[in-house]
């Protein structure tokens, strides 16, 4: 025997999780009748037992909150009606069912009829939302399809009078519970629907158990429900209760309370929105008459403008204010000529040849003593300045030498004796004193 694949062996968890998946994929939803054993209530709120036949059981499970959403006590023995998915619980190796809801037995075979004419109508389309037909802005006329003496018409009939008392509201009787109570229902709501009278119905009854609602779960009455020109609100049994009326209905109201509250308006908001209209009415009204009286008085302008005396005396008022502009324009004009002949005159009478020679003369007058005191004043500068480099030259001057009784010599030719070796025996030498000359010959040295 050859040994095995090892890619094709499989663990107990890996195992388990296959078969879990083919339980899930194969048995997505199922309903399971049977009696109640080993029933458990752990303190999580969850619930846990087995269903069990006279041959077999399956384990169950249903969790917290659905579990405390029941509407019986469960105990050991009691037969139910159990819907949820099958699966495999791993850590065990056994399958159970998950479940989603538990019914009584005796209930259980109307919640498997509900569950198949609901899925079958629901196919056909007729519980799908495009279908479903707008209620009026504010219902005038309104049928009531209940029991006249259940709790659930007085509790319409007093919301209504609270809301909006001029609501015209028809009770039509039907029974609401029995086996003729969906034929006379649907009975009740053709012929209302072809009187042409309401603007909306309203079936309405009070909550009980599915036996007591089943005649609103009735096929013909849903069909009838859809396919009423006239839009229907469905109100039956409390809020957690479902029928197929409700599925078909275009509006389903928790209960008949609220079903009341959502067809009639409430009077105070309605007062309040009249109140508000008839203020932005009046406004309008005032608006429009202002408009009116504003185009009133322009068209009254314009009439009396294009009148032959309004006119003439329209051309007489512009005559008379170019008249006034004209002379006011003159008169400036002529004050301005004036004003430049008179500056004309001041220049002319102070560029007169006269006043000019006058003007001349007197500066001339101003002018005259100044040259000769300019020039007294460079005279007495120019004799200070001699003064001074004839000093300058007297300090430097070989003359003042001489004239403290030295004499200078100079050979014929101009050359000035310096030392003694500028002059020889036999030199005629001119000797300057500061009184004259002498012409002197040297003898020899010393």
């Amino acid at each position: 025997m050859p040994p095995p694949d090892r890619d094709n062996v499989l663990t107990p968890s890996q195992l388990n999780t296959l078969a879990r998946n083919l339980l899930e994929d194969a048995f997505p939803l199922v309903l399971v009748e049977g009696e109640l054993g080993n029933l458990s209530r752990p303190a999580s709120g969850h619930l846990y037992f087995t269903l069990k036949d006279a041959r077999a059981q399956v384990r169950c499970a249903l969790f917290k909150p659905k579990s405390q959403w029941l509407r019986f006590q469960p105990r050991e023995g009691l037969r139910v009606l159990a819907r949820g998915r099958l699966t495999l619980y791993e850590a065990r190796g056994d399958y159970q069912l998950i479940l989603d809801s538990l019914e009584e037995a005796g209930e259980g075979a109307l919640r498997r009829a509900f569950e198949e004419l609901r899925a079958k109508l629901q196919a056909e389309g007729l519980f799908d939302t495009e279908r479903k037909r707008p209620l009026p802005a504010y219902v005038r006329r309104l049928g009531v399809l209940t029991s006249p003496s259940g709790a659930a018409v007085r509790d319409v009939l007093s919301v209504l009078a609270r809301r909006f008392p001029l609501l015209d509201v028809d009770v039509l009787p039907v029974p609401v519970q029995g086996e003729t109570a969906a034929a006379q229902i649907t009975s009740m709501l053709k012929r209302a629907a072809a009187s042409n009278r309401y603007d909306a119905l309203l079936l309405a009854r009070g909550g009980g158990s599915l036996e007591d609602l089943w005649a609103f779960n009735d096929e013909t009455l849903a069909r009838t429900i859809a396919a009423s020109p006239v839009p229907v609100v469905s109100a039956v049994g409390h809020e957690t209760d479902f029928t197929l009326a409700d599925f078909a209905a275009d509006l389903r109201a928790p209960t008949p309370s609220v079903a009341a509250e959502l067809l009639a308006p409430d009077r105070r908001d309605l007062l309040s929105q009249l109140t508000n209209l008839n203020q932005r009415l009046q406004t309008l009204h005032l608006h429009r008459m202002r408009t009116a009286m504003q185009r009133a008085d322009r068209a009254a302008l314009r009439l009396n403008a294009l009148r032959p005396q309004a006119r003439l005396q329209a051309l007489r008022d512009r005559q008379r204010e170019a008249i006034r502009r004209l002379s006011a324009a003159w008169r400036t004009r002529v004050d301005r000529d004036i004003a430049k002949l008179r500056h004309a005159d001041a220049v002319l009478r102070a560029m007169h040849p006269r006043r000019r020679l006058a003007i001349l003369r007197d500066r001339l007058s101003a002018l005259a003593p100044r040259p000769q005191a300019a020039i007294a004043r460079q005279l007495q500068r120019e004799a200070l300045r001699l003064r001074g480099l004839a000093r300058s030259l007297e300090a430097v001057s070989p003359l003042a030498t001489v004239a403290r009784g030295y004499a200078i010599l100079q050979h014929e030719d101009g050359r000035v004796v310096r030392v003694v070796g500028d002059a020889q025996s036999g030199d005629r030498l001119d000797a300057r004193l500061s009184d004259g000359r002498l012409l002197v010959r040297v003898e020899s040295e010393i």
